[in-house]
């Protein structure tokens, strides 16, 4: 299978690239191909500005949007890796999705509704964050980030979503057997899957 990996923390050193790494490696073990596409490192643009809208609507995609399309088209599965920032994606990763998830590449509308023009594609997330994830499970929060990523995104485009994994507590203050115990977990559940 060919994954594409969409990647965003703003440290090379931090857990998520940690994450990153892991999961690339089990993929790699397997015999799957796999694109890292590190969103700070490509100084990734993420501001929809009026003129990329209104070249899309003219049929002329920007460069930097066409060559994210082309690795998202070539991909059998698209893998977000990323922090929670308050509540939500980190800026970087929503203007990643608003421009390159755009109308008419992503989705378009039609008589009956949305017409999902990524399906066949499966999708992945692994999230983490500061707050223990019980916390996050009991106000709702971890099935509102659920519903704004894997129906909100993916569903919306025609993605099935396979997985969306949250590592609650992560902190540079966390114990490294329990670091090293959610990395375990994540190559687990890769092997699972795939």
């Amino acid at each position: 299978m060919k994954h594409l990996v969409v990647y965003a923390h703003p440290h090379p050193e931090s857990f998520n690239h940690s994450i990153m790494e892991t999961f690339v490696q089990s993929l790699e073990n397997k015999g799957h191909e796999v694109v890292v596409r590190d969103l700070y490192a490509l100084d990734f643009q993420p501001v929809l500005k009026p003129e990329d809208t209104a070249a899309m609507k003219s049929g002329h995609i920007p460069d930097d949007i066409k060559t994210e399309q082309e690795f998202i088209t070539q991909s059998d599965v698209i893998t977000f890796i990323y922090p929670i920032w308050w509540a939500g994606l980190p800026a970087i990763i929503k203007g990643y999705v608003d421009r390159v998830f755009s109308y008419g590449y992503a989705y378009a509308y039609g008589e009956e509704g949305i017409i999902q023009l990524l399906k066949g594609k499966k999708g992945l997330i692994i999230n983490t964050h500061g707050a223990p994830k019980e916390m996050y499970d009991k106000i709702g929060m971890t099935a509102g980030l659920k519903i704004t990523s894997d129906v909100g995104i993916f569903n919306f485009t025609g993605i099935e979503p396979i997985d969306h994994l949250l590592f609650g507590n992560v902190s540079e203050h966390l114990e490294e057997s329990v670091l090293k115990e959610m990395l375990k977990q994540i190559d687990e559940r890769i092997n699972s899957i795939f």
